[in-house]
């Protein structure tokens, strides 16, 4: 139930839009928009419906007749104040005066305590914690218990889905970098969004941990390693990339500057160099080929090697994710090895059933029923199988064994033909059919790419792609400058973790607070800022409603009570009415599988609580009740806020 007298009475009009159509004979459209929006002048109501007019010309009606109807069937109670005739105005408005006990006895029902529970590792108010699943590459966050009701007018889902987040995607034995920022942050705060709604979340790390690039890694720190260069005890994930690297080179043949040789003949010694380094390339792909075959093998010694270098890689991602306030953890990575065995089953099973057919030696699912021109292609002509195949897997057991009713891929933008192939042929193959019958839901929450401040992809000045650790480092050290300038009576371990929660908080805001299929640039300048639309502004404006309450307490008042709300100032109304529309506002960033709706909403509230706060005496407000009511307007704002930026991964703070 909401708690939104907006929401509210849209509900309400299209109701009375429908009857009054129907007074005067004429058919209602299938969807019906009230058109109601904020008063531009407060004096005739806080909130008016020019539904009628359009509505009235198309139907060949006088509006104003239209608008007296819709009057006559509108339910305002509990809402609003009761309508007469000033209420309609002009052609045909009709204004609406919110009812002062309605907002006061909403803002009552919102101003619950939080439901008691345990809560997870980097978890805020609004999450819930992680358990452990039956099957070792998932985890789940948990719906709320029935009956333990609603915290800030959010109250468990009543229909319960299970619902499937990629996100992260890291490589073995590779180095975070800033293309894994967006598909980290993204996918956490949307696992956090469901299951502050009460649905239970399971996160997935599809970690890129097979095929021949990484067995030529393998093949390298086991030579390194047989020739004592290497120590697997105290490698590192520097090490690992930088082997990466190396492997690549090894393994990379210059056919074309061979060719370019002999076509012009540039001489012996060129000649002997360029057969050298070929003849090398070559024995180093053969050697890695040799690696891969004895992995897939099961070979021991190879299985060790690349189960460390894993677990490093592993171990790594987890230790930034933690420092982002992103829930990944070991048990959420489900590797492409992990499908491994059953790669040649899935495209068995495609074949035998006619979903997929050989097209000049490989094997395609026709998709063009969807709309989508290009095949999938799931087997090579070699017999190799590709990504493509490896999501077909994924997607069969994240819905038939974990159960899935929704899957979201947080996946960069560019993927999206490969994921309309992708569902459409997991849907062509049944591979997405739930007990019911019913087909899940797959989402492809693709976003765009994070920018320079030269228009060009993010990158280091040698073209490099910046290492996401680095530019962590970095936006905490800013951020101390930042809070030792504003602040330089904190102590060193108050400073601390001040410009940790700033920096980081920062760099999260600044990227969930766009529309995510957007590019956007990066600038640490304008997302450290604590004015404006920032994460340091929506820190600040919680510690300020900290700070109120922490004074009244000094001065014995109390701040816990359940004294009246008191909604009489505009700026009282204009705080309320925010306050009121959180729980759609989570609910619609949820379904929408959009963050910045949650982010613009958490920066409109800090925005009516700096008004309310600047216009509306608190601690010496000019009597009691006042100041009680406005102590209970500042306690539900703090709630909110840091709900919500719990919801975002971003931590609170007490001072700043």
């Amino acid at each position: 139930m909401t708690h939104d007298p907006a929401a509210i009475l849209r509900e309400r009009l299209v109701s009375a839009i429908r009857s009054a159509l129907a007074d005067l004979g004429i058919d209602a459209p299938e969807t019906i928009d009230p058109i109601l929006t904020p008063s531009r002048q407060p004096k005739l109501g806080d909130f008016q419906s020019n539904a009628a007019m359009p509505l009235a010309k198309a139907a060949g009606k006088n509006p104003r007749d239209l608008a007296a109807a819709i009057a006559k069937h509108l339910d305002v109670s509990g809402v609003a104040e009761p309508l007469n005739e000033q209420s309609i105005a002009g052609p045909g408005f009709l204004n609406l005066f919110l009812s002062r006990d309605a907002l006061a006895s909403a803002l009552d029902a919102m101003d619950s305590s939080p439901p008691a529970r345990g809560r997870g590792r980097g978890e805020g108010p609004g999450d819930h914690a992680e358990t452990s699943s039956p099957h070792p590459s998932a985890a789940q966050t948990p719906s709320p218990q029935r009956g333990e009701g609603a915290y800030l007018g959010i109250a468990p889902a009543a229909d319960p889905k299970t619902i499937v987040v990629d996100l992260c995607g890291v490589n073995l034995a590779k180095q975070m970098h800033v293309g894994h920022l967006r598909s980290t942050i993204i996918g956490d705060a949307i696992s956090r969004l469901f299951a502050r709604l009460g649905h239970t979340v399971i996160r997935q790390n599809h970690l890129g941990d097979w095929g021949l690039p990484i067995a030529m890694v393998t093949e390298l720190v086991m030579r390194e390693t047989a020739a004592g260069r290497m120590d697997p005890n105290t490698l590192t994930l520097d090490d690992l990339d930088s082997a990466y690297r190396a492997a690549q080179r090894e393994c990379k043949a210059d056919a074309r500057g061979l060719a370019a040789v002999k076509k012009y003949g540039l001489g012996p010694k060129a000649l002997a160099e360029l057969e050298e380094q070929v003849a090398s390339a070559e024995d180093a792909l053969a050697r890695a080929k040799q690696t891969l075959i004895k992995l897939q093998s099961g070979d021991g010694a190879t299985v060790a090697a690349w189960e460390r270098i894993a677990q490093i890689t592993i171990d790594e991602c987890v230790r930034i994710c933690a420092r982002m306030g992103a829930i990944v953890l070991p048990e959420h990575t489900a590797g492409e090895s992990s499908y491994r065995e059953e790669l040649a089953g899935v495209v068995r099973d495609l074949e035998s059933r006619k979903v997929a057919t050989e097209s000049q030696g490989a094997l395609v699912v026709d998709v063009s029923d969807a709309g989508i021109s290009e095949p999938l292609l799931i087997r090579k002509s070699d017999g190799g199988f590709l990504y493509a195949t490896t999501d077909l897997a994924a997607i069969r057991r994240r819905v038939q064994e974990f159960g899935a009713d929704e899957v979201v891929y947080c996946v960069d933008a560019r993927q999206s033909l490969h994921f309309k192939q992708v569902f459409a042929g997991a849907h062509k193959a049944g591979y997405t059919k739930r007990p019911d019958g019913s087909a899940a839901r797959l989402e492809h929450a693709a976003f765009g790419t994070i920018l320079g401040e030269d228009g060009r992809p993010f990158k280091t000045r040698s073209g490099e792609n910046v290492k996401l650790a680095a530019l962590l480092d970095e936006a905490v050290e800013r951020a101390g400058r930042a809070v030792a300038e504003r602040n330089p009576d904190l102590s060193s371990e108050e400073r601390e973790t001040i410009a940790h929660a700033v920096g980081i908080g920062a760099i999260k805001y600044a990227d969930l607070s766009g529309d995510r299929v957007k590019d956007y640039v990066f600038s640490f300048d304008r997302m450290l800022a604590f004015e404006g639309d920032t994460g340091p502004y929506l820190l600040y404006a919680l510690v300020r409603v900290k700070s109120i309450l922490r004074k009244a307490r000094e001065q014995g008042v109390a701040t816990g009570g359940n004294s009246a709300f008191r909604v009489d100032t505009p700026e009282e109304k204009r705080l309320a009415l925010a306050i009121l529309r959180y729980p759609s506002v989570v609910e619609s960033a949820a379904d929408a599988l959009e963050p910045h709706r949650l982010c613009g909403y958490l920066s409109e509230l800090a925005g009516a609580f700096s008004t309310f706060f600047t216009a509306c005496p608190v601690l010496q407000a000019p009597d009691d009740a006042t100041r009680d009511s406005r102590l209970r307007l500042c306690a539900l704002t703090g709630k909110i806020l840091e709900d919500g930026l719990s919801l975002l991964g971003i931590t609170a703070l007490e001072r700043m």
